[in-house]
């Protein structure tokens, strides 16, 4: 069978009129057509008008169908370049109106738009994920609670319009979308009230705690412990939370998955938001299930072993999984201690709680964050190595060689123990994109076809989408698909050009278009999560790539495959003998970290980038890659207008904590001033970097400081920005005073027995309590006040209406 009938790169174009051949000239001259049973390209033949050539048409309109080839090549021209060659299209009666003529009408802005859009109508399929995200992105946003009822209705609706418009293409593509918009918003809906749990709504001890244990994860000194309360006093059964995280300092081994134990622990509700527009702890608890959290005094005593606990066949199956996570931490941790046995243990079982804090900040420094968490990198080396060994193995074998399919049979076994490896770090959204593209590669594999490419991608982010739609607000799922999104993009791009290389050059000029080729992916991939990270950290890594250059492949060819080793050994006892050379080249991979880390200026800390620039650089980044026509250029001001975004950050001048524990005022220099450093790092750090604070310091018990607009005695401090004024309050003692002369008064105790009512805003502890953290500016034409519980609405993780609620009807304490 002639693979290629009408020559080389050609196109079928069906008419219902009958079959006309397009080729496409590789050169660069545009469109050439014949109708059927014309001459193949290359023999002589005449031609009539620009670039068409002239047939016997055997009886069939010419006139007309070579009009309609002449659209649809002025279609392609008009976006600038000719589709790929060797790919089957069809053009059906949809580009012909109802009176037969044709759509193409004469140049004009719509009309190029529309053109570009026909001819990439093949990457359509790319922007399904992008619409459902839409409608995912829309309900998170949403400043209150929708119906329950909105999304499932709304796509309801539109699917029963499908019928109505079956002959009007247009309108049923923009119905498509509209359909898989609903479609994000009512996954994330009921997601939403799946998860729904009980969740504390006050602190809870110090008090006796009977609870299972459900999982462990070491940390730097001691262990947290996720549990499932059994019983709390003073809670009744149904409000008790499903899951609970407590941490143990000082504990040496964890109880075993299932136990049940009691232990004296002191619980608080998962905190909201530590300013307006921070990270939101509160909402991915609520998704994760977590009703508390808090830390243990002392060691847990147990009460019955994992036997006596019952649960259901899924609560079985988790347990076993945690078991087996527990049994290969404590393992790896036997025979390699410190950072190395930590960075080890965050490889092959996910958890990274064991990190000490400095090695983490200098990976994260470095631009080395990505190795530590599980993502495609280790998903692809784990598969790929199960994959090349086990076929390498059976190749040595001739009867299995030459009579069985030992590719497919790799294929298998590298897709199982990819599932293993998937269920051994936990299946955190990173690692199921991996595993559901390297299954679909493995899939390819057993069919014999070649399944790299962004269709993949776009069906993994649709099912995690469906399945889990709290993800794509999280920054690991953001930076995961952008990068990978950017990766295949621009492989695709420089595909058939790759392929020549590696015809034309020799092992050594290969081996360096390798290193050639980690150094464009780590650009590549640092260019694509850049934005995410400024969006989310408030910080860039500039030594990113000679950094990954060492340690990327290092971890490819040295540490992964002797972390695979170690796992395969451990059932005889052996894995000392693999975790030790992999200890190895984790020294090497801390060391060097570490100094790229110690060279100047390796951070650039940049200002927050607000909602609406991430936004124009992922619709530009979305543009650019997912379309291959020139037109996708367009995106590049978009992108730069995004990347510019952070220049027009107005900082806040005066912060409040939730707890009403830590106030801070940022003078015109970029200095925080607190009245101690000794309250939560948490808090201080989050102020830092979303104030994008330069320098932090301790305002003065009496005096003046910050070139004297601040001024302090022991009651409070008056700090004065121009006409505004802000007057803190470290003793109610001193409102009457401040009321007078201040437009913003903060009080960190309760204000409401003596009444302030001559500033413009009066922030206390019962505001603090309401609505949570509280973010100022004082503007010269009045102060600007925003909350967390403002920005949060009226959500089902939010604290706040609940507390608001109680407020009213008298029943808070």
């Amino acid at each position: 069978m002639c693979r290629k009938p009408v020559g080389e790169g050609a196109k079928r174009v069906t008419t219902e009129r009958g079959s006309v051949v397009i080729w496409w000239s590789l050169a660069g001259n545009g469109v050439r057509t014949r109708l059927r049973g014309v001459a193949q390209p290359g023999e002589p033949r005449q031609t009539t008008g620009r670039g068409v050539a002239a047939a016997d048409t055997g009886g069939l309109p010419a006139k007309d169908d070579l009009r309609l080839l002449r659209a649809f090549a002025a279609r392609y021209n008009r976006c600038g370049a000719s589709p790929p060659a060797a790919r089957n299209a069809r053009m059906s009666t949809a580009f012909r109106d109802d009176a037969g003529s044709l759509p193409f009408r004469p140049a004009g802005a719509a009309a190029w738009l529309r053109d570009c859009l026909l001819a990439e109508r093949d990457r359509w399929p790319l922007w399904l994920p992008v619409l459902l995200g839409l409608g995912v992105a829309g309900y998170f946003w949403s400043p209150w609670e929708p119906p329950p009822w909105l999304g499932a209705a709304a796509a309801l609706v539109l699917l029963a319009g499908f019928p109505a418009l079956r002959h009007r293409g247009g309108l049923r593509l923009l119905l498509l979308g509209s359909l898989a918009v609903a479609l994000g918003l009512a996954a994330a809906q009921l997601r939403s009230a799946v998860v729904a749990a009980p969740v504390l709504e006050r602190s809870w001890g110090p008090a006796i705690l009977t609870a299972e244990a459900l999982a462990s994860e070491p940390q730097s000194r001691g262990w947290r412990l996720y549990l499932r309360p059994i019983e709390m006093p003073g809670l009744a059964p149904e409000a008790l939370p499903d899951r609970l995280r407590v941490t143990v300092a000082g504990l040496d081994s964890p109880p075993e998955p299932g136990s049940r134990l009691t232990l004296r622990a002191a619980l608080r509700p998962p905190s909201p938001p530590a300013l307006p527009g921070a990270f939101d702890f509160a909402r991915q608890a609520y998704f994760q299930g977590l009703g508390g959290v808090g830390f243990a005094y002392g060691a847990p005593r147990l009460l019955a072993p994992p036997e006596t606990a019952g649960g259901g066949v899924w609560h079985a199956w988790r347990l076993w999984w945690s078991d087996l996570r527990q049994t290969v931490t404590t393992r790896i941790a036997a025979q390699l201690d410190g950072p190395r046995g930590a960075v080890a243990i965050a490889l092959i079982t996910g958890q990274r709680g064991g990190i000490p804090d400095a090695v983490q900040a200098e990976m994260r420094d470095a631009g080395l964050a990505h190795l530590l968490a599980i993502s495609g990198l280790h998903m692809g080396l784990v598969a790929g190595l199960l994959f090349f060994f086990l076929r390498a193995g059976l190749a040595l074998l001739p009867g299995a060689a030459l009579y069985h399919p030992i590719k497919k049979w790799a294929a298998v076994a590298a897709a199982a123990g990819a599932f293993v490896y998937l269920n051994l770090v936990g299946a955190s959204i990173p690692a199921e994109r991996a595993f559901l593209m390297v299954l679909v590669v493995l899939l390819a594999v057993l069919l014999d076809r070649r399944a790299l490419s962004l269709r993949l991608v776009a069906w993994a982010a649709a099912v995690i989408l469906l399945l889990a739609p709290e993800s794509l607000m999280t920054a690991s799922f953001q930076m995961s698909f952008a990068a990978v999104t950017a990766l295949i993009a621009a492989y695709e791009t420089w595909q058939r050009r790759r392929d020549n290389y590696r015809e034309r050059y020799g092992p050594l000029r290969r081996l360096g278009r390798y290193f050639l080729g980690v150094a464009a992916t780590s650009v590549i991939a640092i260019l694509a999560t850049g934005p995410f990270a400024a969006f989310h950290f408030q910080r860039m890594a500039l030594y990113g790539l000679p950094a990954n250059l060492l340690a990327v492949p290092l971890t490819a060819f040295w540490i992964m495959p002797w972390a695979v080793l170690a796992v395969l050994l451990m059932p005889f006892g052996l894995e000392g003998l693999a975790l030790v050379p992999m200890g190895w080249g984790i020294d090497l991979l801390l060391a060097n970290a570490a100094a790229v880390a110690d060279w100047p200026a390796a951070v650039l800390p940049v200002p927050p980038m607000p909602d609406w620039g991430l936004g124009v650089m992922v619709v530009a980044g979305l543009w650019l890659c997912l379309w291959q026509r020139p037109w996708r250029w367009a995106a590049v001001p978009l992108l730069v207008i995004g990347a510019l975004s952070p220049l027009g950050f107005e900082p806040p001048s005066l912060l409040v904590s939730g707890d009403g524990r830590q106030v801070g005022l940022r003078d015109p220099e970029a200095r925080l001033w607190v009245p101690s450093q000794r309250g939560s790092r948490f808090v201080l750090d989050t102020w830092t970097r979303h104030g994008f604070v330069a320098q932090t310091l301790t305002w003065p018990q009496l005096g003046a400081a910050a070139k004297g607009r601040l001024s302090c005695d022991p009651l409070g401090c008056l700090y004065r920005d121009g006409p505004v004024s802000a007057a803190i309050l470290l003793d109610p003692r001193a409102a009457e005073d401040d009321c007078a002369a201040a437009q913003v008064v903060v009080s960190l105790e309760p204000l409401r027995r003596q009444p302030c009512s001559g500033p413009v805003a009066v922030i206390d502890r019962f505001d603090l309590w309401g609505a949570g953290a509280h973010a100022v500016w004082l503007d010269p034409q009045g102060p600007r006040v925003q909350s967390v519980a403002g920005q949060q609405g009226a959500r089902p993780w939010s604290p706040f209406p609940q507390r608001r609620s109680a407020w009213k009807s008298g029943e808070a304490q």
